[in-house]
């Protein structure tokens, strides 16, 4: 999956542009991305922005498949998700957790985890075991996802920072998340383009 399409597909889910997302998801099946890439990327994405946009972009990818397949397109599958099953789902989530950001995640938790330990169990059970368990997408790709949601909605510059960091460790570079602000800011909005911008100034700096 190209870093063009990931930006596309999640900037317009995240911000709720089903014309935009609809064109964006044609352009990502057309250059060959498979149905199980993308479905993968919308699934995720109800994690960052929520479950309502998620299934909007998940029925707008529906109808696109569905105007596909009356015109004689037949896209490519691809290779299914899988389930994370028979194991510690909490320590599973901490070291995906570990390999995402590179530093530690052992001891005693801290702010909001500590503050709401049941948050701490979603995050690590959920997000980075059941979700970020599953295949079909890299988790270079799926930061990139992630990165592009945090950067198209406003108020959410801590959060992009950490996950600037982790796609950068994950082998994402400066110059690529630069692109994909540019993507941002031509097709949705200069002035988060430019704040998510700032954000990677800051990772950067801080190396």
């Amino acid at each position: 999956m190209s870093a063009q399409q990931i930006v596309s597909i999640a900037a317009f889910t995240a911000n709720g542009d089903k014309e935009q997302l609809k064109t964006a998801l044609h352009e990502g099946l057309d250059a060959g991305l498979t149905i199980n890439e993308i479905k993968e990327e919308l699934i995720q994405l109800y994690a960052y922005c929520g479950f309502p946009r998620s299934l909007n972009g998940i029925t707008t990818f529906m109808a696109v498949l569905d105007e596909r397949k009356a015109k004689g397109i037949a896209d490519k599958e691809g290779t299914g998700a899988v389930r994370v099953e028979g194991m510690d789902k909490y320590e599973q989530g901490r070291k995906t957790l570990e390999e995402l950001s590179g530093k530690s995640q052992s001891g005693p938790l801290t702010g909001a985890n500590a503050f709401a330990p049941g948050i701490d169990v979603f995050l690590k059970e959920h997000l980075f075991a059941d979700i970020f368990g599953r295949g079909v997408l890299t988790y270079q790709q799926r930061e990139l996802a992630t990165i592009t949601v945090l950067a198209t909605l406003p108020g959410l510059e801590s959060q992009l920072l950490f996950h600037i960091g982790a796609g950068m460790h994950t082998g994402l570079t400066e110059t690529q998340l630069r692109e994909a602000f540019n993507i941002l800011g031509e097709k949705v909005n200069k002035v988060q383009a430019g704040a998510a911008n700032a954000a990677l100034d800051k990772v950067v700096a801080a190396k």
